[in-house]
Parts: structure tokens; sequence; C-alpha cells
């Protein structure tokens, strides 16, 4: 099995469509691995006790030619990707075939693998990788700011065409003091200063709702653990993978949750994966 590109996205639509009617659940998901090509036995084996509908891949820091599409098959998934050496890099991989893609963002000339939208069944995603920023005052700052000016165009003109959409990603971006383990040092730092805070407000205004907060969640839940300082075991983390869902899917939104145990696997990624789960059912009717 290879990426969509040699299927017609109208097909693809058509057929996913006719699937999708048969689910009543549906799981979406979201994973920065750190390496695709490093945590690619965590990632099978997380799709088989997961069993997603749709996973959304950052940091695979692979080129498209490397991509391991036939091990993705073999569990089960369509891929769809845009890659790159070293850096960055993204994919969703589906259980039904993906259609309508898109592999960067509007308005906005830039080299960087870190965008990637498509329709699954009813549902519309966009599968984002944020920039970190570097440092506040940087140039990768002012970059970063910049290009969550261009998201937030790109989303408002998405959410007008697709009613059940999901942006989800790592935003790099924690939105509120309860997402940092220590609000007073990292206040006005990178991932957590008001001008990031304000961007991501702004995608919320769109008519976006944080799937993680919709339910009573663990006070001090977090999504990224640094490698140093044992930083995980300490629970000294911040909360910057984000599900964002339409009204239309926050309608039929039943959880959402970071799943803390691939982080303590052996050379685990420095993210643990959010889930979303939706009644799909009652989304498509």
């Amino acid at each position: 099995m290879r990426g969509l590109s040699a299927m017609t996205a109208d097909a693809a639509v058509d057929e996913a469509l006719t699937v999708s009617e048969t689910l009543v659940k549906i799981k979406i998901a979201t994973w920065n691995v750190n390496s695709l090509n490093v945590r690619l036995p965590q990632v099978l084996g997380w799709l088989r006790d997961q069993q997603p509908d749709i996973l959304a891949l950052q940091e695979t820091k692979l080129t498209d030619s490397d991509f391991p599409t036939l091990d993705i098959a073999n569990a089960g998934y369509h891929a769809v990707f845009a890659g790159q050496k070293t850096y960055n890099g993204v994919a969703i991989l589906s259980r039904l075939p993906a259609g309508e893609i898109v592999t960067n963002l509007p308005g906005l000339d830039d080299p960087q693998r870190r965008v990637l939208g498509a329709t699954v069944g009813a549902i519309r995603v966009l599968n984002l990788y944020v920039p970190n920023g570097q440092a506040v005052g940087s140039d990768k700052y002012a970059y970063k700011l910049a290009w969550l000016a261009k998201l937030t165009d790109w989303l408002r003109d998405e959410l007008a065409r697709y009613p059940q959409l999901v942006a989800l990603g790592d935003f790099n971006i924690a939105p509120e003091d309860r997402d940092v383990h220590d609000p007073t040092a990292w206040a006005g730092q990178v991932l957590c200063s008001e001008p990031e805070r304000a961007a991501f407000r702004r995608l919320l205004d769109l008519g976006l709702q944080d799937a993680f907060r919709l339910f009573q969640q663990e006070e001090q839940s977090f999504s990224w653990w640094d490698y140093r300082a044992a930083a995980f075991r300490r629970n000294m983390g911040l909360r910057i993978d984000h599900i964002l869902i339409s009204p239309a899917l926050a309608a039929v939104c039943t959880a959402c949750q970071v799943d803390k145990a691939p982080r303590r696997l052996e050379r685990p990624s420095d993210h643990a994966p959010v889930m979303a789960e939706f009644n799909q059912g009652t989304a498509t009717e």
C-alpha cells in the first residue's frame, strides 16, 4: 500500500463515507514521535493495543521515500505523509483511505513539513506541528507567531467548508497555567508566553473547542516531559499536544485523555499520545 497520490480524492472520500456509516465509535489521536524511524515499533504496538481510527504523527523526521508504508499497511492502516530529512515531518494513519490532501499552509512560503490536511470519511483532519519558537524575542519566535497567524486564517476557511473538523498535533503552546508544572518558572517563557497563548485563544475564538478540557481531568495532566532531570518521573511537564474540534464533533465527543504508557517505555518519545473518542454514529446522521 502507498500514499494516496495514486487514488483520486473523490473516489477515496466516497469509499470512506460508505464504510464510515457502519461505525459507532471513532478514536482520533495525535502523537509527536520524535523520529518515526526510532519509534516505529512503539507506534505499531500502540496501534495494535489502542486501535485508533486516525492517528496524526509529528516529527517523523523521514523523507517520503523512507516512510515505512508497508509496515503501516500491515498494521491495517492507510498512510499519507509529508516529510523531510532530519527535521519536522507529519503523517496521518487511518483505517479508511484519505482524500483532499494538503501539505502546506496556504499563504506561507515555507519548505518545512509541518502541515498535513486530509479528509477521512466525513471528518476533516488537520495535522499540525507548530514551530517551537526557540526563545521569546528571537527570529524563530517571530516566525512562530507569523505561522500561527496564517494557521488561523486557514482554519477559518476550513471550518467554513468542513463542519466536522479536527485540528490536532504538537502546538508547542501550553494554553493556561494549569497546563504547566511550574507556572512561575515558565512565566513569559517560550511555549507559555502571552502572545503564544493569545494566538491559541484566537483558534478557539473561531469556534474550535479543546477536547481535553471538555472533561474532568486530573490536575497536573501533561503531554510532554523533558528527557533531562528525571522530568517524567517527577511529572515536570507541559500540556502542549492538543486536539481541537469543531462544534459538530464537540457535540459527540465522549472522552479525551493523555496515554502516558508509551512515555514509560525504553527510548520513548518525549511526548505522549493524546486520544479523543466520538460517537460517530450520531455525527454522521
